[in-house]
């Protein structure tokens, strides 16, 4: 199992769609990496020599911005939002959308499938009278 950017890459997928295990790769990263590297997208990633897996982490670890790096660099900028005080920033702090989208339906999953309302939800079972 090669393990680049502290990540063990699954051996039984090709190396295309492995590299996107990383955080901050996507598939088109991925292409771009791989011909950089002059490795076949096809090959299994179980495969690949210790030459082209050490050419790989090179490539993937001094010219990109990956894990742990992007993940700092990321809630920095939220963290700087809130604490100049902006909408953006209080909408984060908050839990809620930060791009103007409608709260009153739609943002279940940024708000932990809350249900507010008397008509929603799950109804009870119907007692005997």
């Amino acid at each position: 199992m090669p393990r680049i950017a502290g990540v063990n890459i699954p051996d039984n997928k090709r190396i295309e769609i492995a590299l996107t295990y990383i955080y901050g790769i996507g598939r088109f990263l991925s292409n771009q990496i791989l011909s950089q590297a002059k490795i076949e997208p096809n090959v299994s990633a179980g495969k690949l020599s210790l030459e082209e897996v050490n050419r790989l982490r090179d490539i993937v670890e001094k010219k990109y911005k990956i894990e742990g790096e992007l993940r700092r660099g990321k809630m920095m900028n939220i963290k700087r939002l809130k604490d100049i005080g902006c909408y953006r920033g209080g909408r984060h702090s908050k839990g809620l959308p930060a791009r103007g989208q409608r709260t009153k339906t739609n943002t279940r999953t940024v708000r932990g499938n809350v249900r507010r309302t008397m008509g929603s939800g799950r109804k009870k079972a119907a007692e005997k009278t």
